[in-house]
């Protein structure tokens, strides 16, 4: 255990260097694609591909099921994986596999393309995760990579929609690809150095602590959260669409969005030492939940504009928080390795939940199910606890 522990610390030391952070917020912003762009994927492909909102939420699903495999293959194999090859590869080919994407119209082959970026990327997040959850501060180092994407979602809802007016909906893929690309070429050249690493967390001798009741329900507290974010994200563009708000407005609404979600990770970070993880976890589903009930009931503008601005920081900031209760309960980095299966299993439901539920039963269906997922979070979330976690050391 004593060598397990010493050679976490080069790891810990490179996660202090500047390069290597930007390395892991920009790694962050790429795998974490989907928490930002969903509204407008899906409605790019119902509005430019003319897919309905069951094949369009489908090829979102297709990513985020390809995600949930990668990440449960990568993460129980985290120490014994080079940090900087597995991401910049992954990367890379979830480039090429959205520039793929861009140059076809084929429903069989977009959803293929859609599958093998989901497994890229989220193998290179799942490394991202770990290595940020194995840092000296797991919740602080989160909240700068959420930051990252606070600023990256405002960029891209600024600069985007826009451009896919005028230029088309194969524009958004090829963002996309830029965006894997950068990531690539970022944590090839900055990623923290975890060589002494590979090889020695499954060598070294010592007992392999088992994750314990806790960590699970924990990590399904977060899949139901993100259950909800996926299935409303998807469809709020089109929600102020239809009701007729403009074109205009709605893109309003999601630069304000992603000016919003400049703050909670940060405010998160403030707020590490003052509000305690485990209530705040309890009390984001249930935000998340009224925050649904008023986007889909409203045939206003102005409260469907004020909830939908702070949707996502709702998510994004109690995600900080359970981040660092997770990393506490589980020092190894194993169960937060597996961040992107949490999320995207979640997330992968989301999309086709959603898109059946407005297909045979309106918008409003959408807040009846998120009452009840959200019910089913602040359970998992209620047994996340030091006492629940705890588990006797099992042999390797």
């Amino acid at each position: 255990m004593s060598q397990q522990l010493s050679s976490s610390l080069p790891l810990r030391a490179g996660t202090e260097a500047w390069p290597a952070r930007l390395a892991l917020m920009l790694a962050h912003c790429a795998g974490m694609l989907d928490l930002v762009a969903l509204p407008v994927w899906v409605g790019t492909l119902v509005s430019a591909y003319h897919l309905d909102p069951q094949q369009a939420g489908g090829l979102a699903t297709l990513f985020l099921v390809g995600a949930v495999f990668s990440s449960l293959a990568v993460a129980p194999r985290l120490h014994r994986l080079p940090g900087r090859l597995p991401v910049a590869l992954g990367f890379g080919l979830a480039a090429l596999a959205f520039a793929g994407v861009s140059q076809t119209t084929d429903y069989a082959t977009m959803a293929v393309l859609h599958a093998l970026a989901g497994v890229s990327s989220a193998a290179a997040l799942s490394c991202t995760h770990g290595t940020i959850a194995r840092s000296a501060n797991p919740h602080r180092l989160f909240a700068f990579v959420g930051i990252a994407l606070g600023v990256f979602a405002v960029l891209f809802f600024a600069a985007v929609p826009p451009l896919l007016a005028s230029l088309g909906g194969a524009l958004l893929f090829k963002v996309f690809a830029v965006v894997m690309a950068v990531a690539c070429v970022a944590t090839g050249l900055a990623y923290p150095r975890t060589a002494a690493l590979a090889g020695q967390g499954a060598a070294a001798p010592g007992p392999r602590v088992g994750l314990g009741r806790g960590v699970w329900l924990g990590a399904l507290g977060v899949s139901c959260m993100a259950v909800v974010q996926a299935m409303m994200f998807s469809f709020l563009e089109r929600i102020g669409m239809d009701r007729g708000f403009g074109l205009q407005a709605v893109n309003a609404v999601l630069v304000a969005l992603g000016l919003v979600n400049l703050l909670p990770a940060g405010l998160a970070a403030l707020l590490q030492r003052r509000w305690p993880a485990e209530r705040v976890v309890l009390c984001g589903p249930l935000a998340q939940a009224v925050l649904v009930l008023v986007i889909t009931q409203s045939q206003q503008f102005a409260p469907y504009a004020a909830a939908a601005s702070v949707f996502a920081a709702v998510m994004i900031f109690t995600h900080t928080f359970a981040f660092g209760l997770l990393a506490r309960l589980d020092p190894s980095g194993r169960a937060l390795a597996a961040t992107p299966a949490m999320m995207m299993a979640g997330a992968a439901l989301g999309p086709v939940l959603g898109g059946t539920l407005v297909k045979w039963s309106g918008y409003e269906s959408l807040a009846v199910a998120a009452v009840l997922v959200a019910a089913c979070a602040v359970a998992c979330f209620s047994q996340a606890r030091p006492s629940a976690a705890a588990t006797p050391p099992q042999p390797a």
